[in-house]
């Protein structure tokens, strides 16, 4: 089967984030300009975070596992219609079109982000079940220390980069320890991503906007 004939606009296996986990602060960052892409990415009519019930489910878990911490989960992206991901390669064709490059991949050439597996061409996101995330500190209402930012696209994302101290390495395991033992699945290159180990939908892609307004239907 192509790539294709696994689209679909199908949302009934969705739900909306902050209607399971309100605890959860959103911020989402391609219903808006600063991304490594500049403009508002297309698909994200809303800045609400969609994902599976699956994902949901257990993301409610991580929560109440780092508020007895004294933590809140942060949300920067969830479900990525296929419109974006096309959005992204379209981008990468724009060779002139560098103005978040200072922001976001410095030491990088635009090609190489796809290349080096920084951006993929066919994203888990689309799939429902893959979060990107952060920490944040209830105490002093800021995030954690995580060594470098979302969206940085340098091996000092890396979950594992020798480049971070170690109270920065402490917090970005964390995290993942919080995620994993709720069955989430880290990223070698990302240490904000995230995907649901036993993910529902592994092999499809889904199109429809990222709305709330869409799943009520």
């Amino acid at each position: 089967m192509d790539f294709e004939k696994k689209v679909t606009m199908d949302p009934s296996g969705f739900v909306l984030l902050s209607e399971h986990v309100p605890s959860i602060i959103q911020e989402i960052r391609y219903f808006s300009t600063y991304n490594f892409v500049g403009d508002r990415i297309d698909g994200y009519e809303e800045p609400a975070a969609l994902l599976t019930r699956e994902a949901a489910r257990a993301l409610k878990l991580v929560a109440g596992e780092v508020n007895a911490q004294g933590y809140r989960l942060k949300i920067y992206d969830a479900y990525r219609p296929v419109s974006a991901v096309r959005h992204f390669i379209l981008w990468g064709i724009e060779d002139m079109d560098l103005r978040m490059k200072p922001y976001f991949y410095p030491d990088l050439e635009k090609q190489e982000l796809f290349d080096k597996g920084y951006i993929a061409k066919q994203s888990s996101h689309s799939r429902g079940s893959t979060v990107d995330l952060t920490l944040l500190d209830m105490r002093t209402g800021k995030e954690l220390d995580m060594g470098g930012p979302f969206d940085l696209f340098s091996e000092v994302s890396h979950p594992d980069s020798k480049n971070v101290t170690e109270e920065q390495f402490e917090n970005r395991m964390l995290l993942q320890k919080a995620m994993t033992r709720n069955g989430f699945l880290p990223f070698d290159y990302e240490w904000w991503h995230f995907t649901l180990e036993n993910e529902p939908y592994p092999d499809t892609y889904f199109e429809f906007p990222v709305s709330s307004a869409y799943l009520k239907r």
